[in-house]
């Protein structure tokens, strides 16, 4: 079976909830290796609830689907405050990137919770921001951004990574409707341990499976390099 569009492969999938500490509850879903501990974790931040972003979003929705399975990793989606999906709605409404604070203090409590190995922060477009933002305060790996719009990001936040050792990877389309890798470059170089990383042909939604596969396998470089290059079929059976 060809590896492509929303396939879920195998994984054990729960329904969570998340509690923030201004008394919240958050909507979401863990995904793990459905016969093997996983080696890391993915703390995903979805784009824009005001414009449509969610934890379906879909190159999260793909990464729950297919990186259990395929590299070992957990996958921990859930909706920001206010934002709305099939799985249901959190409480509370859009932060502009300020409350949002406590949703990510929310996730990375349960992610202590459960025990789950080497978190890191993946944002997407609008998640980028909170990861920018709040992320400092966390014990996490360090942030992958896809899309990164720079936009609620002040230049003392991003600064602020500059006395972080730990990685920023970004991921910036060529096409991009907010920031594209000339404007992106400088802004990154400031940071002694930042690596942007400009994809040819992409856009800032990465539609399309070619796009999928490439920031599917730039994740597990990062996070699992022993998986990757990801496989492109599926032949029935969990990964070994």
């Amino acid at each position: 079976m060809e590896i492509r569009g929303a396939v879920q492969l195998p994984a054990r999938r729960e329904d969570i909830e998340l509690h923030t500490d201004d008394g919240l509850t958050l909507v979401g879903e863990l995904a793990l290796p459905a016969e093997h501990d996983p080696v890391a974790t993915l703390v995903t931040l979805h784009p824009l609830p005001t414009a449509g972003g969610f934890m379906d979003s879909h190159l999260l929705r793909k990464a729950a689907g297919r990186l259990p399975d395929l590299a070992h990793i957990a996958v921990l989606r859930f909706n920001t405050r206010g934002t709305s999906s099939p799985r249901g709605t959190s409480d509370g409404s859009f932060g502009e990137g300020e409350e949002e604070r406590h949703d990510l203090a929310a996730a990375m409590s349960f992610v202590a919770e459960r025990g789950l190995p080497h978190p890191w922060l993946l944002g997407w477009s609008f998640g980028t921001e909170v990861a920018l933002k709040h992320g400092r305060g966390f014990p996490v790996e360090g942030l992958i951004l896809l899309s990164p719009p720079l936009h609620r990001t002040s230049p003392d936040e991003l600064s602020a990574w500059a006395r972080d050792p730990r990685p920023v990877i970004a991921l910036v389309p060529e096409h991009d409707d907010y920031l594209r890798p000339a404007e992106a470059e400088p802004r990154f170089a400031s940071l002694p341990n930042a690596r942007m990383i400009a994809v040819e042909g992409a856009r800032h939604l990465w539609v399309g499976e070619n796009q999928t596969r490439r920031v599917l396998n730039e994740i597990v470089e990062i996070v699992n390099p022993s998986a990757a290059p990801l496989p492109t079929e599926w032949d029935g059976t969990a990964a070994g």
